[in-house]
């Protein structure tokens, strides 16, 4: 799992100008210890009670979240989405949450990946234990600083001999490894494994949810948004050629099912 770090950027849309000085989305680093096994933190807040509702577009990124609701001291999951989500979060809100690299949290907390996919649950159900342990440093009121703080904190101890990168299997591994350094263009039956294309399954529908088809997929539309095309890139020079599509109905389909919207909608300028 080498390559996760180097070859994986989960990113989600910024704020767009019609909510500039409205709405303040950041990312945060974790402490070095974290990680290998999380993307980042992030603070999701109204600066000023909005005159409209605010919804909020989530987009595919093969990742686990952790969040907290601050103004109601409430920790939620949610899991990979295979299509994009819109939440409408009212007009006056707060949230910090920790966003884990795919198949960190499963190797973390043991839980397969599949028991969250497409799914916004409360943390005391899933982890009643991990979620009594956010609220007890916590305390009555949370905010960004003391949370992140807590986020570094608490998920380091559960980083063991027993469920560390090394405790991998080294099959699934390099199987990950080879996906994510081809961009996710190597088609899943040439991969240089040691392992049945049905034990492959069964490794990233524990560790990712879906299958590694579905993850190639997710790579190649997050390595779209990591490239930052233009209109004319998008049109003229076929970048979605060099992102592994192979035509442009596809990569229209496929992006619109992660994103919610066209390319040209998303990266028109």
């Amino acid at each position: 799992m080498k390559a996760l770090k180097t070859f994986f950027r989960p990113l989600q849309p910024t704020i767009g100008a019609r909510h500039s000085g409205m709405v303040l989305y950041k990312e945060y680093k974790p402490y070095e210890a974290l990680s290998d096994y999380v993307y980042c933190f992030w603070q999701l807040k109204s600066i000023n009670f909005l005159q409209n509702p605010f919804l909020y577009r989530v987009v595919s990124d093969g990742c686990i979240d952790i969040l907290i609701n601050t103004k109601e001291g409430k920790s939620f999951i949610t899991g990979f989405s295979k299509q994009f989500v819109e939440y409408n979060l009212g007009r006056s809100f707060e949230y910090v949450g920790v966003r884990f690299y795919p198949f960190m949290f499963p190797l973390l907390f043991g839980i397969s990946a599949e028991k969250v996919v497409n799914k916004f649950l409360n943390l005391e159900v899933l982890l009643p234990e991990l979620n009594q342990n956010i609220k007890s440093y916590l305390g009555v009121k949370a905010n960004s600083e003391t949370s992140f703080e807590v986020f570094n904190g608490v998920l380091s101890s559960y980083i063991t001999n027993e469920n560390d990168l090394y405790s991998l299997d080294s099959r699934f591994s390099n199987a990950v490894d080879q996906i994510l350094q081809s961009g996710g263009n190597i088609p899943i039956n040439q991969l240089d494994i040691s392992v049945s294309q049905r034990q492959l399954r069964r490794f990233f529908q524990f560790y990712f949810g879906e299958s590694p088809k579905v993850f190639s997929k997710v790579l190649r539309f997050q390595n779209i948004l990591n490239a930052k095309p233009s209109q004319q890139s998008l049109t003229s020079e076929k970048v979605f050629y060099d992102k592994g599509y192979y035509d442009q109905a596809h990569f229209i389909r496929d992006f619109k099912r992660f994103y919610g919207v066209t390319p040209t909608e998303a990266f028109g300028r």
